[in-house]
């Protein structure tokens, strides 16, 4: 259910995400290797991109990715930080363009790789009646993704790092339902990322570091995020602590 990304280190051309690499957004949001919903991602796509000061620019559509002429045109666009994410809709949830990621608000961005389940079904009403109502105002659509978001952003406004906003959102939507939550934050500088119950990569090298939902490529320097683990860059590294 969804496919996303995120790369942090010396600028590169979006094509190098989407289309340049093997296996990069727009054949894995095509032909997923690990996906556990559903066979594709046809529902739409997007792009933020940090190419000079927050708040980052941003593309999203509701064509697939694969389908899309835009993507040639956003792939000439190059930065040092991307966040992207090709859409597999939600039950319930429309296929329209304020359903998809990534997200922006301020100079964060966001996507969720998953569902939270029984959202049309009283669990969304009770999760954003937790929302801010500065940062309810925002929401566009009705999607989990974006009220989770919302939840994440009233704990950066009160001083939560990137992880602690993941990990207190993490365990509020997870008291309360099952699901899949794997999360991309980023906030122009660095990049935050949880595991849990979808599948996601990491790689570190070349003073860059690439989160995604499957490798990119065939490089053996991709590993395997463990579930139920939230991870953190801070530079080229990554952290990786148990949720």
């Amino acid at each position: 259910m969804c496919r996303h990304l995120a790369y942090r280190g010396p600028a590169i051309p979006l094509a190098a995400l989407l289309v340049d690499a093997p296996h990069g957004l727009v054949h894995q949001a095509e032909h997923p290797r690990s996906q556990t919903s559903g066979h594709d991602n046809p529902d739409g796509w997007g792009v933020a991109w940090y190419d000079g000061p927050p708040p980052p620019r941003r593309h999203r559509s509701a064509t697939a990715v694969w389908d899309d002429p835009d993507v040639a045109t956003v792939g000439a666009r190059a930065a040092p930080l991307v966040l992207a994410a090709a859409r597999l809709a939600s039950p319930g949830s429309p296929v329209e363009v304020s359903g998809n990621a990534p997200f922006v608000a301020d100079r964060y961005a966001w996507s969720l790789n998953g569902v939270a389940n029984g959202w049309h079904d009283g669990v969304g009403d009770t999760l954003r009646a937790q929302v801010s109502p500065a940062r309810a105002a925002g929401i566009e659509g009705v999607t989990d993704s974006e009220t989770l978001f919302a939840l994440a952003l009233d704990r950066l406004d009160g001083g939560a790092s990137l992880g602690e906003a993941l990990a207190d959102v993490t365990a509020l939507v997870t008291g309360r339902t099952d699901g899949r939550f794997n999360f991309l934050l980023t906030d122009g500088d660095r990049v935050a990322a949880t595991a849990w119950g979808n599948s996601l990569s990491a790689r570190a090298a070349d003073d860059a570091v690439t989160v995604a939902s499957e490798p990119l490529d065939d490089d053996p320097r991709w590993a395997r995020v463990p579930d139920r683990t939230l991870l953190v860059t801070d530079g080229p590294a990554l952290t990786c602590t148990p949720l």
